[in-house]
């Protein structure tokens, strides 16, 4: 029975206020409306962006919110307007859209688009639909969306610019890393820290996001590649995808940005923070070359005090950058990556570490918190 034009009931975990565990709620999620399309995720995974959002120290949380950003699913029906969908066609919806005629989009030296709900702060976090109406409602209360996404319910609307068609042959329990993680930490590597072949590299912090960093800096061609986490039981992993070496910075009674020049000769190329930690974003600068040492920043800091950072490290020739999805055009460039995975040219299966139900999404959580994994997936 055809379930287009209709409310339909399903499964979704609800955040009903900070520093909370995840409700699993029966919630009604309304037909598309103009230029919307309503998906049936089938997996999403769990990155820290979302425990972010329902943190106590996130400022600009609304609730009650159903979060997820990293899902990828089937379309079930379109709205009035859309023909670049069709149901059954698979998808990944997108964070970062693509409009395609915006000054941002038709731009190409961003990957920001105009429709980007709060373009001025980076992250589009918990917000309502374009016409300033929920598609969520549970228990008679609204429930507000997530960075456009919304996939920790099994069904979900989304405008078109934020829904990515997708090769039908992809496996949507690891194509979905590509709707955030992989994505971001692969591009910073190659799309804007821009590695160069033969040259050294930091990464820090080798979760999914610094693992994906990792195997960027492999594929750019950089000879030497330096993890650096306090979790010494990332490093099998963080070998196997690529670091030449791994070192933890407990070992050492001295800043790890001088350890890391010593053991360079003065200072790596480029090097990518995939942590949010204000104190190693500036050790990660601060342990590139000067002259031509590049930092590129990937983790968001709850911190709102800022970067310190010293004019003179710079007027010394580093330079410090920063990505939002890896610097890639998201309607353009996720079916590439979707088809390189598809080609074998990049390892998604090695950075999931749990396959789990959709009803344990507290214990991935708690897996994430705790070290114990790298990307956990959930299935409805």
């Amino acid at each position: 029975m055809s379930t287009a034009g209709k409310v339909i009931k399903c499964k979704a975990a609800v955040a009903w206020e900070a520093g909370k565990p995840f409700c699993i709620e029966e919630v009604e999620v309304a037909p598309p409306r103009d230029h919307e399309v309503r998906i049936k995720i089938v997996a999403t995974g769990v990155c820290r962006t979302d425990a972010h959002a329902v943190s106590t120290h996130f400022k600009e949380g609304m609730f009650p919110v159903i979060l997820g950003h990293e899902g990828a699913g089937i379309v079930e029906s379109v709205g009035p307007g859309v023909t670049e969908f069709k149901p059954g066609d698979k998808v990944i919806p997108v964070y970062i859209p693509e409009c395609g005629k915006c000054k941002f989009c038709l731009c190409p030296k961003t990957n920001l688009c105009e429709k980007i709900s709060k373009i001025k702060t980076a992250i589009s976090d918990q917000d309502l639909m374009a016409d300033n109406t929920s598609r969520f409602t549970c228990k008679g209360k609204q429930i507000y969306h997530f960075m456009g996404t919304s996939t920790f319910s099994q069904y979900t609307v989304c405008a078109e610019t934020s829904v990515v068609k997708i090769d039908a042959a992809a496996p949507l329990d690891k194509v979905c890393l590509i709707g955030c993680g992989f994505s971001t930490g692969y591009g910073a590597a190659i799309n804007t820290a821009k590695v160069e072949p033969g040259s050294t590299c930091a990464v820090f912090g080798l979760g999914g996001v610094g693992l994906s960093a990792v195997m960027g800096c492999k594929a750019a061609g950089a000879t030497r590649i330096i993890g650096i986490d306090i979790n010494k039981d990332k490093f099998p992993k963080a070998r196997e995808l690529g670091a030449t070496e791994c070192i933890n910075p407990q070992d050492y009674s001295q800043p790890i940005q001088k350890v890391i020049a010593e053991l360079t000769n003065g200072g790596v190329d480029f090097a990518i923070e995939c942590i949010g930690i204000l104190d190693v974003m500036r050790a990660a600068l601060e342990c590139t070359t000067v002259g031509w040492g590049t930092c590129a920043l990937v983790g968001v800091a709850l911190d709102d005090s800022g970067v310190a950072v010293d004019p003179f490290q710079l007027i010394m020739g580093r330079t410090l950058k920063a990505t939002f999805f890896g610097g890639w055009k998201s309607k353009t460039y996720v079916p590439k990556l979707v088809a390189e995975y598809l080609a074998k040219k990049f390892d998604l299966d090695g950075l999931i570490t749990f396959t789990l139900p959709f009803d344990q999404i507290n214990e991935a959580f708690t897996y994430m918190r705790e070290g114990k994994s790298i990307r956990s997936v959930l299935i409805f």
